[in-house]
């Protein structure tokens, strides 16, 4: 599980009295069977977290033993439900100092405590930006953020990596979404579910009309619904060997992309396939330079070795006169 997972299920199982497994499930943005496992961790961790079946069941947690949120505003609990983001993106939304009093008087009210356990605050981190994130410009999470709130469309000019100069969209929102230190703004466009990044809105006005989201959906399950779709959709699908030295490397930049077909190491590495959502992706297998082989596609293979001509072109010495 996840740190803003955790301190998420821990709040929504403080703020209730019972709360169905489905309805933590549509909170949290995952799958019934990820809530399931995260109920067991925390019972295997010791938390009095218990199950009852029927009309007016429900996943309770015994009270005292969560974070008190008792003593806090309406406003204060809503900033303490941004739990997942780290203080540098609290920032970013001007939510920070509200977020540290809030979180200041759980911690006072955990230290009264007889069983004396340190504050959840005091014992766990959350920083969820990538290692060596470069500082981005463009729209900022705290100036998008009103509007959203006010259930406004907006018209944005789109600067793609895709297209070759910026395209003006109309679009639903959703909301915000943090995702590994990357800010986004989920939205439908036409009708159909996007993500699109912050630092790539050039210009945005607000729209004088009501935002048109489609029934029954919220930011939790569209954006959920948008990871799953980037993460298992694909275009190409390239089988290769991976050098052993390089297997947890690449397990680190592909993610669920790489599909190992045999744990086992064999005498010419970790056979495995990636997928690409488009043939221009494959350059991601560049820096691995010769220490992962490319078997196929033919075009993935000739993809590869056109990237590899080109880049050698251009770091070849100048001619001699």
């Amino acid at each position: 599980m996840t740190p803003d997972r955790f301190f998420s299920l821990m709040l929504l199982l403080a703020s209730k009295n019972a709360v169905t497994t489905q309805e933590l499930a549509s909170a949290l943005g995952v799958s019934l069977r990820t809530v399931t496992r995260d109920l067991n961790w925390l019972r295997e961790a010791g938390l009095p977290v218990t199950a009852q079946r029927g009309r007016l069941g429900g996943v309770t947690m015994l009270p005292g033993s969560g974070p008190d949120l008792t003593r806090l505003t309406p406003g204060e609990r809503d900033h303490l439900s941004l739990t997942g983001l780290d203080e540098k993106q609290r920032a970013e939304l001007d939510a920070s100092v509200e977020s540290r009093r809030a979180l200041s008087k759980i911690a006072a009210a955990q230290a009264r405590r007889a069983d004396e356990l340190l504050p959840l605050t005091d014992a766990v981190h959350v920083d969820s930006r990538p290692w060596d994130q470069a500082r981005v410009s463009g729209t900022t999470p705290a100036s998008l953020i009103g509007p959203v709130r006010r259930g406004h469309r907006l018209r944005i000019e789109y600067d793609s990596t895709r297209e070759s100069r910026p395209r003006d969209l109309v679009v639903d929102p959703y909301g915000l979404f943090a995702k590994a230190g990357i800010w986004y703004l989920v939205a439908d466009c036409a009708r159909v579910p996007r993500m699109y990044r912050l630092e790539r809105i050039t210009t945005w006005t607000e729209v004088d009309r009501p935002r048109r989201i489609r029934e029954n959906q919220t930011l939790a399950t569209v954006a959920a619904a948008l990871v799953d779709q980037w993460e298992h959709d694909h275009a190409i699908e390239v089988s290769a060997t991976i050098d052993r030295t390089q297997i947890e490397r690449a397990r680190r930049i592909l993610g669920r992309r790489l599909v190992q077909d045999d744990p086992e190491e064999s005498t010419t590495g970790h056979r495995v396939r990636i997928r690409f959502l488009h043939l221009e992706d494959v350059r991601t297998l560049l820096p691995f330079g010769s220490t992962i082989t490319v078997h196929g596609p033919t075009e993935a293979r000739a993809h590869l070795r056109d990237l590899a001509t080109d880049l050698a072109h251009h770091y070849a010495p100048p001619p001699t006169s």
